[in-house]
């Protein structure tokens, strides 16, 4: 039997034995348009989420064990090609640069991603950058010399007890792996979303996507994120956080109350996709988008906070045979055929953030509690500030 076997039991063992893993199913909590909250002008996809990028799959394993275990690990697979011999074009950016981000030097060196995208919790990363390794060197002709994986974080411990070895197995990355699928993401308090928080509420996993039109291309950009910031909630320009009297610096700006202060920073993972071909020096001006997005929710980028970028195109025009010694042609996008993907990636960011609060889950253990936000509470407050249903109110043409 060989590793990957081996540990595919023991994901059934620690199951069925230890309960120390649940699968989560989808839950009946709204996503932000479903509440009437219309972000940007560029329409979304058919699941709008990262998978409606042709060819990209998401998994999730969710974790709880004992009274102090709340985390999970999250995959990305952008193809199902062979990424080792054909790596993809890809880049990272870094927003602000407080995290563990395994396998970030070799990317921005070479442009590059040969492997999935492994998110999970903070000391968790080496664990699942080494069930990666495994996973890649166990299929045939996939880093059979040596393999760069790509594995990202945020810190989970205010519900979680990421110092334990029921934070950190080979398996759970396994797992995640073997779940990714295409159609609808599962969000909220998922996968390495579990433990994380969002404002000073349960935050987690979220998607979104935005589908160019046939003028500007026809291409589609999906993005996901793993939230766990700090800041000042806005959604679509109404003040959620101070009317729930939740934000950054709350009792030092208001002396007279008392209340639950967000923590500072946190981290932020955002995984961008796109089918346009482009290459990496386009995927960082596109990366640095995101940035934009994150800020449009009301985080400010925290001293404490790892804030990444992991932007790839999955576009076959501009993939490169890894051994190839002639020069390798590739057909890419003008810098000025670049502005609409760039909007879409705002637009996108910006609604996975909503969708991740909105379809998370309160989630306790010994640790804390984080609590999910009132979903008709944050409605209300859209509605009072006429936030809702844009696409209907500021139809072209239509003025109120």
């Amino acid at each position: 039997m060989n590793k990957k076997a081996l540990l595919t039991l023991s994901i059934l063992i620690s199951n069925s034995l230890l309960l120390s893993s649940v699968s989560m199913a989808e839950n009946d909590k709204p996503r932000s348009r479903d509440i009437g909250i219309i972000v940007g002008t560029i329409a979304p996809g058919e699941h709008n989420a990262i998978t409606d990028v042709a060819g990209v799959r998401v998994g999730h394993h969710t974790v709880n064990a004992g009274d102090d275990v709340r985390t999970g690990i999250t995959a990305i697979i952008p193809s199902d090609h062979n990424m080792y011999t054909h790596p993809i074009p890809a880049w990272i950016h870094t927003g602000n640069g407080y995290g563990k981000l395994v396998g970030e030097t070799q990317l921005r060196e070479f442009g590059e991603i040969e492997t999935p995208i492994i998110l999970g919790c903070t000391l968790c990363v080496w664990t699942a950058a080494e069930a990666l390794k495994d996973w890649m060197l166990d299929k045939p002709g996939e880093g059979q010399h040596t393999v760069n994986p790509v594995v990202g974080e945020t810190n989970d411990s205010r519900v979680n007890n990421m110092w334990s070895d029921d934070s950190a197995k080979s398996e759970y990355t396994f797992a995640a792996l073997k779940a990714a699928k295409s159609g609808p993401v599962e969000e909220g308090s998922v996968g390495a979303g579990r433990g994380t928080q969002a404002f000073g509420w349960k935050g987690g996993i979220g998607t979104s996507s935005r589908v160019l039109p046939k003028s500007l291309g026809g291409y589609t950009v999906g993005v996901l994120v793993q939230t766990n910031f700090g800041g000042d909630l806005n959604v679509n320009g109404a003040p959620v956080g101070r009317e729930l009297g939740q934000y950054s610096y709350q009792t030092q700006l208001e002396e007279a109350r008392q209340g639950v202060v967000p923590m500072d920073g946190g981290s932020m993972m955002m995984v961008v996709a796109t089918d346009a071909p482009i290459l990496s020096r386009n995927l960082d001006r596109l990366a640095k988008r995101g940035m934009m997005g994150l800020a449009r929710t009301g985080s400010v980028a925290h001293n404490s906070s790892g804030d990444y970028v992991i932007a790839f195109s999955t576009s076959p025009d501009v993939r490169r045979d890894r051994g190839a010694r002639e020069p390798v042609p590739a057909k890419t996008l003008s810098n000025t055929a670049m502005s609409p993907l760039f909007q879409a990636v705002v637009e996108a960011i910006q609604e996975s953030v909503y969708n991740a609060m909105l379809k998370a889950e309160t989630v306790k253990s010994s640790r804390g509690t984080l609590e999910a936000i009132d979903v008709d509470k944050v409605k209300e407050i859209v509605e009072k500030y006429n936030v809702t249903n844009f696409d209907e109110k500021l139809s072209p043409g239509k003025v109120n």
